[in-house]
């Protein structure tokens, strides 16, 4: 059993928690996922570690609320355990095999939207601790849905808010303030996008325009997290690839965006239903 020893609400659908797993932390990279069971007959979950401890053995996961596997997660609480919690799995991101010199010559630009900022947090925290220039954008609907602000702002030279609404921050999107950045003649090394498809869609097509490398994180469509399913199959440069098994990250200018979103609605209506019986209490 894997005890939740900590648990914060970041906004009314988003919720934090601090899970005892010794090994996992003791193991885990930037870029890595896991996979939690809320209880013995429940679905495997896969999400992102958006941090890890290994002196106290613990790791940090971000739930959203988006069905009903995920509000079980969240109804758990503090006290509480997750009948499984095996990880990390998946690749890490591809600088944690670099070598020292490389990051302090290396500037990174980060663009999260939404429930993305947690999977960027750890490794702009990385990046950080190995001397390299990160700025970072977080995009969301309005200030209610920001999440990890102070918490980067601590670990980037730099920190961009955008909300759709204008409530914090620039009024606009991500793109908009890439499209600032680059007027003003910032140049980057390197860029990573984590959120929405559709925004890593139009960042990577924003990014293309001025040469900056970009590398997306596909966890948004994992399923099993194991590569059994077939459920996050992408096609990326022309071939099919598993975005629990080869990734989750990948070159931003070769995914298949389109295609990505279509699968992504694959299981929709199962999940309404679902979510409708978790709610009244029927699949207890």
């Amino acid at each position: 059993m894997y005890k939740i020893v900590g648990k914060e609400y970041l906004t009314p659908v988003i919720c934090k928690m601090e899970v005892e797993a010794p090994r996992i932390a003791a193991s885990a990279h930037p870029g890595q996922f896991l996979i939690v069971r809320a209880r013995e007959e429940g679905e495997r979950i896969p999400l992102t570690i958006c941090d890890y401890d290994s002196e106290k053995g613990t790791v940090s996961i971000v739930t959203q609320v988006v069905g009903a596997s995920s509000r079980r997660i969240c109804h758990l609480n503090e006290g509480e355990s997750f009948t499984d919690c095996v990880g990390p799995l998946g690749q890490p991101s591809e600088f944690v095999k670099w070598e020292c010199e490389k990051f302090t010559r290396s500037r990174f630009l980060f663009v999260c939207g939404g429930v993305g900022a947690a999977p960027v947090y750890p490794q702009v925290k990385f990046l950080h601790s190995k001397g390299a220039a990160v700025d970072v954008i977080i995009g969301a609907r309005s200030s209610e849905l920001l999440i990890f602000e102070k918490e980067m702002a601590s670990q980037c030279d730099n920190l961009y808010i955008c909300t759709d609404d204008g409530s914090k921050g620039e009024k606009g999107l991500v793109t908009d303030v890439i499209d600032r950045l680059m007027a003003e003649g910032n140049h980057y090394d390197c860029s990573v996008a984590i959120g929405p498809m559709v925004m890593m869609k139009f960042v990577s097509l924003t990014m293309k325009r001025f040469g900056v490398p970009l590398t997306v994180s596909l966890n948004t469509i994992m399923v099993d997290g194991t590569g059994m399913c077939g459920a996050c199959r992408v096609t990326v440069g022309g071939k099919s690839r598993f975005a629990c098994v080869e990734g989750p990250e990948f070159d931003g200018y070769q995914v298949d965006y389109d295609e990505a979103m279509r699968r992504q609605t694959m299981y929709h209506e199962f999940e309404i239903e679902a979510d409708h019986k978790c709610k009244i209490g029927l699949d207890e």
